[in-house]
């Protein structure tokens, strides 16, 4: 029996008082408060002689427990400070990053952005900094995740693979937890500072012939259930042994939360306004006009309370609100302070930290749900497969929006409104808009994790015609 697992069987009193012995683990944790922050601008301020000076600074907390085999083999943390400096010169700019706090090391970060400014061709048009903002609030830091100790996550990790033994699965997979924070100031008198922790927990359940997955994330540790993800994998993975084969075509596919992320996660840049002006966009020609079903409304909010984020971009403008898609018609797009000036916009905060190429793109989408359970839509299907995850999605199409990759970890085949049993992986060939035409039920939106794209709050789906190509040989 390894460590992780004695620990996990003594009595709860015990194992309370396991966590208040680590002291250590808890000061190991590092944040800047706002006056530190302010004071490092402020150093860096006095250093500078350019136009406008601006500085970002970002500090990033993170341990992660690694497991496999039923044993965790890896436990690792780090603390990352970063100090980025963009200074304007002429009409040219430029940025430097130190990870230094000390004198010398600020004076040498402002000199060589100006020297990278210098050498820079002048930006025609380009934006004064922007002053002082008013943002909205957002809470997501918490104090028992950003405090999680190397204990927690082992006890949690020691009853999965205790319940995997006792199924003679084999559990393999990562928990992890952290702190970042931000801050960008410039010498205009814009401040704009965030705070939050995140928490994540994913596993892979394994037979000789078949597996199950699931994962979670989310800012506060108390919403991640390690027992109820394991229970959920191992279960996937029993019912899918001895899979058999169905032909490749024209499927009805229900398709759980992280199958969709991972899908519609695709669409996000193509709502640039950048990504539009450029003529690289999936909705070029195609604003104001239905090209998806009446059943799918999308916003980007950062406010949601399933989302992350800070309530500013990269430039330190408020994030606003934005209808992206409604009843099927994409409506809006984001837009970044540049970008909207060239396309005659409002800016939406959606601007990644300059200089850049690629202007902006909404990082907090939100799909619109519906009412229908998964357990709804399986017995509603007289034939179809339902679909845990996908995973090795490339784009083929980037105009028509035409996705390929495969089912992994839960295929399953669905009979008469019940689940018949676990069948082998699929590769599909699918248009993402013709997929969002055909959506026959949705689901409650929750916030999703997968693997080919950022956590979204995204809706179960019942889609019709989805095109598997092939069968995989697994």
């Amino acid at each position: 029996m390894s460590p992780a697992t004695k620990d996990a069987k003594r009595p709860a009193k015990k194992r309370r008082n396991a966590v208040h012995r680590e002291p250590r683990a808890v000061a190991a944790l590092h944040l800047l408060s706002d006056a530190e922050m302010r004071r490092i601008a402020g150093k860096i301020f006095k250093l500078s002689d350019a136009d406008e000076t601006e500085v970002e600074i970002g500090v990033v907390s993170d341990a992660l427990t690694r497991f496999a085999n039923n044993t965790i083999h890896q436990n690792v943390a780090e603390q990352v400070l970063t100090v980025s400096v963009r200074t304007v010169l002429d009409g040219r700019t430029a940025r430097a990053t130190t990870n230094k706090t000390d004198d010398d090391s600020l004076r040498r970060v402002v000199a060589a952005s100006k020297s990278l400014a210098r050498s820079q061709p002048r930006i025609p048009g380009l934006l004064p900094m922007p002053g002082p903002q008013k943002y909205g609030k957002v809470a997501r830091y918490f104090e028992n995740t950003a405090y999680a100790t190397p204990a927690d996550r082992a006890r949690a990790v020691a009853r999965v693979a205790e319940l995997a033994e006792k199924n003679k699965q084999t559990a393999a997979g990562i928990f992890t937890t952290g702190v970042t924070q931000s801050a960008i100031v410039n010498t205009k008198g814009l401040f704009a500072s965030h705070r939050q922790t995140r928490a994540e927990f994913s596993i892979t359940i394994l037979e000789s012939d078949s597996s199950g997955w699931a994962k979670a994330n989310a800012p506060d540790l108390g919403r991640i259930d390690p027992d109820a993800l394991a229970r959920s994998a191992s279960e996937k993975s029993a019912a899918s042994r001895n899979p058999s084969e169905a032909a490749p075509g024209r499927w009805t596919v229900i398709l759980e939360p992280a199958a969709v992320l991972d899908l519609v996660g695709f669409l996000f840049y193509d709502f640039a306004g950048t990504a539009v002006k450029d003529q690289r966009s999936c909705f070029n020609k195609r604003m104001g006009k239905r090209v998806m079903g009446e059943n799918i409304t999308l916003h980007d909010d950062v406010f949601h309370p399933l989302q992350s984020g800070a309530p500013f971009d990269g430039e330190g403008m408020p994030r606003q609100q934005v209808l992206l898609v409604d009843k099927g018609i994409p409506s809006n797009l984001v837009y970044a302070r540049a970008t909207a000036k060239k396309m005659k916009a409002k800016p939406t905060g959606h601007g990644m930290p300059l200089p850049n190429d690629y202007g902006e793109a909404p990082m907090n989408l939100v799909f619109g749900g519906g009412n229908s359970s998964v357990d709804d839509m399986v017995r509603s299907t007289e034939r179809g497969v339902l679909v845990t995850r996908l995973w090795y999605i490339r784009e083929v199409d980037p105009y028509e929006k035409v996705l390929t990759g495969m089912t992994r970890d839960g295929t399953f085949l669905v009979q008469d409104g019940r689940v018949a049993g676990g069948i082998r992986n699929f590769r599909f060939n699918q248009s993402i808009l013709e997929m969002l035409s055909n959506v026959e039920l949705l689901g409650p939106a929750v916030r999703a994790a997968g693997e080919e794209s950022f956590e979204m709050v995204v809706p179960p789906m019942k889609v019709n015609n989805f095109h598997f190509s092939e069968v995989t040989k697994f």
